[in-house]
């Protein structure tokens, strides 16, 4: 996890004017810094923040190699397949560093198939001098986070957060300008013309969901019960095992749910087969024996984890509420809600522990339809578009949401279920034996590792537990108590007003008023391009996007 930014069109030899902007995403990479210019062309300016993962001594970046001398790259991410990639294709190798292997690609086959090789989560902007060419990519799923700004005068610039394009747009006086979030799986190709302008030449999409783009590897044939939990277990547990490619401690998220403990338990087993040299560290959140903090504790029991609890209050939620919606970059209910509890923790393991890299869960619920509501989807096909819809928006919500809280404190957060191969695989099962089974979602799921010992089965039969539902008390929610706070803030006729000030979606509530009041602060005007709807629940009419409100909600 690090933080790229860059601009484009105007001359920056003055890096002073412009460093300040740049800084608003240091906490991406709290190691080291760098902004540099190209001497060949003058109007570029590339900047890196840097949290030192793999190769410390040179992995720095933009990255240049002494075999391709007019390219240079600016990449957050993790190539897991470099190695593979090295000895297939016979690549020297000048670093140690994973994303080394962009620059060789795109030497040796060029930009696309660069990004059909790629076993990776990744942004990053490649820019070739010698033929004027400014690439941007992005990986299938937005796992890694990139926006880019675009203005009618031919200045472009790209950041990792958009806190680090807002303040350029005043400082430049642009006009007829954007920023959005640059698109999952795409890949954007600019001219650099002779003034030093750019020109957008193509903005191409290279991954859909149900188009594989990496080469299958050897699995069980058929769909027989035992080769498809098979199958299921081997591509979750090779997933985990390329995300534990780290010199910096690794530890993992967890919540006592179905994921989280899926993804640590794999994760203390692999770390005791490749004779890690420390325990696995797990993390839960929440208010005194509220339900994850009960349940994580069962898990991490049972692993053998080194288990840290994060025990907050309302008044801690609070404290952080408006930072947390700054660092998140949305106006989103159950975006911001969620974020609360994984801020703090993230801060805790911060402060008082050395790990920097962590796992996590997400991703399970849009591939294995996990969300409650499933269990209302009218027909397979209905169910299967959700997921396909839930992942393709997933970078603006849930993938969001983990990227942030974490990066917030300078984590690296890495997602075993939004792997290629695992996410390729699974959607590719008949749509009905996707679906939830007796009132239980992700049943396939479950039944992969049942019998297996990984967990036990109360834990891996758990009903879903929203996770700002499950870090609070049994009797009121995180949004109760928020709710509770913001209520005296507004008039009834503030909140009938709402719709008026803000058209694209319009608040509906006090306590989503002052989320959108708070955005708006910091980015004025962006919400349609930041935030397209808010997350709700399908197939049903609650008008409050908690699970609570869910007629097959479960919990006690």
């Amino acid at each position: 996890m690090c933080g790229i930014w860059a601009l484009f069109g105007i001359n920056v030899q003055s890096l002073s004017k412009y460093d300040k902007t740049f800084a608003k995403i240091s906490h991406r990479g709290p190691d080291a810094w760098r902004l540099e210019y190209d001497l060949k062309i003058k109007n570029i300016c590339l900047g890196f923040h840097r949290l030192a993962i793999i190769d410390s001594l040179y992995g720095m970046q933009p990255m240049k190699l002494h075999q391709h001398p007019y390219v240079s790259l600016i990449c957050n991410g993790e190539i897991f397949n470099w190695r593979q990639l090295g000895e297939q294709h016979g690549f020297q190798y000048e670093t140690k560093c994973d994303v080394e292997s962009v620059l060789q690609l795109y030497g040796a086959f060029g930009i696309d198939e660069t990004l059909r090789q790629l076993d990776a989560e990744y942004a990053f902007c490649l820019v070739d001098s010698q033929k004027r060419k400014i690439f941007v990519a992005r990986d299938p799923y937005g796992v890694r986070p990139l926006f880019y700004l675009m203005s009618d005068s031919g200045v472009m610039g790209i950041s990792s957060e958009a806190k680090g394009l807002t303040t350029l747009v005043r400082e430049l006086h642009l006009t007829n300008w954007s920023i959005k979030p640059f698109p999952p799986g795409h890949l954007a190709e600019f001219d650099i013309l002779p003034d030093g302008k750019t020109h957008l030449v193509s903005l191409n999409r290279f991954f859909k969901i149900e188009e594989p783009i990496l080469p299958p590897i050897p699995l069980e044939d058929g769909l027989s019960e035992e080769a498809v939990h098979a199958n299921i277990r081997n591509l979750l547990t090779e997933s985990v095992r390329k995300r534990m490619m780290a010199n910096r401690r690794i530890g993992c998220l967890l919540s006592g749910g179905l994921d989280s403990s899926l993804i640590a338990a794999i994760l203390v087993n692999l770390s005791k087969e490749l004779c890690l040299p420390y325990p696995i560290q797990t993390f839960s959140i929440g208010m005194e024996d509220s339900p994850d903090i009960l349940a994580a504790r069962q898990v991490a029991k049972y692993i053998g984890s080194e288990h840290h609890e994060v025990i907050f209050t309302a008044e801690d939620v609070l404290k952080v509420l408006n930072e947390v919606i700054h660092t998140l970059e949305t106006a989103d209910i159950t975006t911001i809600r969620a974020s609360c509890g994984m801020y703090l923790v993230s801060q805790y393991i911060r402060e008082h522990t050395d790990t920097t890299v962590l796992c996590s869960g997400e991703g399970a619920d849009e591939v294995a339809q996990g969300y409650i509501y499933f269990r209302d989807a009218p027909s397979p096909d209905h169910a299967h578009n959700e997921s396909l819809r839930l992942l393709n928006d997933i970078y603006m919500y849930d993938g969001l949401r983990a990227d942030r809280t974490t990066a917030a404190h300078g984590l690296e957060l890495r997602v075993p279920f939004l792997d290629l191969r695992f996410t390729q695989y699974y959607l590719s099962l008949p749509k009905g034996m996707r679906q939830p089974y007796n009132q239980i979602e992700k049943y396939l799921l479950r039944s992969a590792f049942d019998g297996t010992g990984l967990l036990p089965n109360e834990v891996l039969w758990r009903h879903k537990e929203a996770f700002s539902d499950g870090v609070t008390t049994v009797k009121k929610s995180l949004f109760n108590i928020i709710q509770e706070w913001i209520d005296p803030k507004y008039t009834e006729e503030d909140l009938q007003k709402a719709s008026e000030k803000y058209p694209h979606c319009p608040p509906n509530s006090k306590e989503s008023l002052y989320y959108r009041d708070m955005f708006e602060n910091d980015y004025t005007g962006l919400a349609s391009n930041f935030m397209p709807y808010y997350w709700m629940p399908k197939w049903t009419t609650v008008k409050d996007p908690s699970a609570r409100f869910i007629n097959h909600y479960a919990a006690k």
